[in-house]
């Protein structure tokens, strides 16, 4: 029984590993919103000085994580230099910079950086995804942007069968998270969740968190600090192991 078992969950998560990379390499090809696709390549072409000698991504950047993740991240977009320029999110820039060293504290990555694709970084029962995977300017995208992109947020809704919470970094991306749950079925509450850091809902089977973005804007201005991102992690970890 033991080895029937563990040859179901062994064929499962082959099914969904595989099923997230169909849905990866149909997302990286994608050409849905004309501005976003202007800016991005032009943001490689052009380069940021520093990053001047390297090839960057250019394309829509695809999800990352464990298929088996209990835990699913909710991201707003790529920088235009950051995973815009390697491929991976929240990977290269300031964001990734304070974001990678408190998922390895909370025991989600295997180390504190994230600089590149072939980095060794490695994530831990959690899954990141965006609700736009295209760098937009200014790092807003438009609602028709994001709506564009929604299928691939509902697709992964989807397909990450394990979720217990569900984390949203910034408004725009809690905005986006209710709407796409709501295209899967899903029964929002009433009144209608509204975004503060730190706030708690029950959504389905789910508890979902909002958190401010660890953008520099946040991050630089003591909007959003390391004891506070912390303490998320903290209030997540409890909800897993039931702390």
């Amino acid at each position: 029984m033991m080895l029937l078992y563990l040859s179901t969950c062994i064929l499962v998560y082959l099914f969904i590993m595989n099923a997230l990379q169909e849905l990866n390499q149909t997302l990286t090809a994608c050409e849905r919103c004309p501005r976003l696709v202007a800016y991005r390549q032009r943001a490689a072409r052009e380069k940021r000085r520093a990053f001047r000698d390297e090839d960057y991504w250019g394309r829509p950047v695809p999800s990352a994580g464990d298929p088996r993740a209990r835990v699913l991240m909710v991201g707003l977009a790529p920088g235009a230099h950051g995973a815009n320029r390697t491929g991976r999110m929240f990977t290269g820039d300031g964001s990734g910079d304070f974001l990678t060293p408190a998922l390895y504290r909370a025991g989600f990555a295997n180390q504190p950086t994230s600089t590149h694709v072939g980095d060794g970084l490695k994530l831990k029962d959690l899954y990141i995804v965006a609700v736009c995977h295209c760098a937009p300017p200014d790092n807003k995208p438009t609602p028709q942007e994001t709506a564009n992109c929604r299928p691939y947020l509902v697709q992964h809704l989807q397909r990450l069968r394990n979720v217990r919470v569900i984390l949203a970094l910034g408004k725009i991306a809690f905005d986006g998270l209710l709407a796409a749950l709501t295209e899967t079925g899903i029964e929002i509450p009433t009144p209608r969740p509204a975004f503060a850091h730190g706030a708690e809902y029950r959504v389905g089977a789910c508890t979902l968190i909002a958190s401010y973005h660890p953008s520099r804007q946040n991050t630089q201005t003591g909007r959003l600090t390391e004891a506070m991102f912390e303490a998320i992690f903290k209030r997540v970890d409890s909800l897993l192991n039931g702390r």
